[in-house]
């Protein structure tokens, strides 16, 4: 053998021994993976509460004596939803941009308006909310004017179990009587054409908050000061104290006690206006039934007593938006000087105190189609004892005197409304009454129709336009012959439109009475004709 072989046999001899190593070593060292773990439980973050921003709805501007019923000054305000997040990054408070604002503006008929909310005042277990408001208005017709101002602010404290609201609100709204007939020549002093009206209302309630809690409770007090001329005031005291008793989820037992006491002076007499009820009842619901039924043990002026039930039945089908209701219901209303100069505010202070009962029997289906239609419908019997009706036919006709009427009626209340998120909504409402088997020729100065609608769209993503319609037919009056007629109907077309110039400061414009009617929902009374005003509201 030659070295030169010699050499190559050592040379495979190690390369086998070195092959046979790493099949060794492939074989006793296994792959591994290294495994971090970490215990992590997922939780959605808690939103924020809701921030409430004082911004009204457009006003109304229609001449308020024109208007039947008083609208809901309901606050809007804007929730915004938070992403998720783990609990671990901790909670961060939302703040709104701009929770404060003012709004001013002027226009035909003299008119003056402002209108400025405060809702940047809050905390994290508190917030409050301020509203300023003012419009005044001189019309055609010799001392044809009115204004109203006010101011209304809210407290709420937050606590584990319990909320505390207290309320303070004062207005101011004044009138003239400018409703009796001009072509006689008349010129009485504007001093006594004159009336004012002043109020200062305070609330205070509570309620707990617990879920887990059985025994729940809401007591409610409020106070007030009605004051007017020729030495007018009326003051007003009310306690409210419901309970309730959560057997299970299916049944509740409910009590309640109601006191109000009214007191009443003017320059010839002073008067009592009280009422004070109990009333137990039960509650329950289950699957898809809901029912109630309470009944008040009541007692109102010159110690008379009533009995009012207020029974309800309701049923929601399940998978379904439609939900078929019954009931009976009975209430009795003061006839406060308050109460009654709300509604018309031409009256003599000097009244006949009567109060009235109104018992219903009705049916009811509320429902909707899809995401965006929802309507409601009801169909009652009703019955009204000593119900106030208004006439002016007496004296020089300027102010009204109240005449009591028991009276039945036939009512139907229909509503509906389609809304696409916060782009469009278009609504309508009606309600109508057939009277029949009064005293009286007629419900003097009682609307027996009643129709509303409203449209409002998001045009581009700066401009919003809103347009409404209100009728109001069927009333009776007396004329100076103290022959009965039927009023016009009140038909009052209008609508507001708002542009955002920047994120701060937009631009506003107010038309009421587009028709130019003079409808009169009070005999004598003639309404504003064509207001248009407009001005800038500016957001801080």
């Amino acid at each position: 053998m030659s070295l030169k072989h010699f050499f190559i046999m050592i040379l495979l001899a190690a390369s086998t021994i070195a092959s046979a190593q790493r099949t060794s070593h492939d074989t006793v060292l296994k792959s591994s993976t290294i495994e971090v773990i970490q215990s992590y439980k997922p939780q959605i973050k808690q939103a924020p509460k809701p921030e409430w921003i004082p911004q009204l709805p457009a006003a109304d501007t229609t001449h308020p004596t024109f208007n039947y019923e008083v609208p809901q000054q309901s606050l809007y305000y804007t929730y915004s939803s938070l992403p998720l997040r783990p609990l671990a990054l901790g909670r961060e408070a939302i703040k709104l941009p701009f929770p404060n604002y003012v709004k001013l503006g002027g226009g035909n008929l003299s008119t003056i308006f402002l209108d400025a909310g405060i809702g940047g005042i809050y905390g994290t277990n508190y917030e409050t909310y301020i509203h300023v408001h003012h419009i005044s208005q001189k019309g055609s017709i010799k001392n044809e004017q009115s204004s109203l101002s006010g101011l209304e602010a809210d407290w709420l404290q937050h606590g584990k179990k319990s909320e505390w609201h207290t309320s303070l609100a004062a207005e101011r709204n004044q009138y003239y009587y400018y409703g009796y007939d001009h072509n006689l020549g008349l010129d009485p002093n504007v001093d006594s054409l004159k009336q004012t009206y002043t109020s200062v209302k305070l609330g205070l309630d509570m309620k707990n908050v617990d879920n887990k809690a059985k025994f729940s409770y809401h007591p409610a007090f409020n106070a007030s000061l009605f004051t007017a001329a020729q030495s007018s005031s009326e003051i007003n005291v009310g306690l409210n104290l419901p309970f309730e008793y959560k057997f299970d989820t299916t049944v509740q037992a409910l009590l309640g006690m109601t006191g109000d006491f009214a007191h009443l002076n003017t320059l010839d007499s002073s008067r009592d206006n009280t009422f004070v009820a109990v009333s137990p009842g039960i509650r329950i619901v289950t699957g898809g039934f809901y029912g109630h039924a309470v009944v008040s043990f009541a007692m109102g002026i010159n110690n008379k007593q009533y009995l009012l039930p207020d029974i309800r039945a309701a049923y929601f089908i399940p998978d379904s938006r439609l939900t078929f209701s019954a009931g009976y219901q009975s209430t009795l209303r003061q006839n406060t000087y308050e109460q009654l100069t709300t509604e018309n505010p031409y009256i003599f202070n000097a009244y006949k105190l009567m109060q009235t009962r109104k018992d219903e029997l009705y049916g009811e289906i509320q429902g909707g189609v899809g995401d965006h239609f929802s309507f409601a419908g009801r169909a009652s019997w009703l019955t009204f004892n000593d119900l106030p009706t208004y006439l002016n036919d007496i004296g020089d006709h300027k102010q009204f005197y109240i005449v009591y009427d028991s009276v039945k009626a036939v009512a139907f209340k229909i509503s509906a409304r389609y809304k696409v998120g916060n782009k469009w909504s278009a609504g309508a409402s009606g309600d109508f009454y057939g009277f029949n088997n009064g005293n009286l020729q007629h419900v003097w100065h009682e609307p027996a129709l009643k129709i509303k609608g409203d449209f409002t769209a998001l045009i581009a993503s700066k401009l919003t336009v809103s347009v409404y319609l209100s009728i109001l037919g069927g009333i009776y009056a007396k004329d100076a012959t103290h022959n009965a007629v039927l009023l016009k109907p009140v038909a009052d077309l209008g609508g507001n439109a708002e542009y955002q110039v920047i994120p701060r400061l937009s631009a506003f414009v107010q038309l009421n009475n587009l028709l130019n009617n003079n409808y009169q929902r009070w005999y004598g009374y003639q309404a504003y004709g064509l207001n248009i005003y407009g001005g800038l509201r500016l957001k801080f």
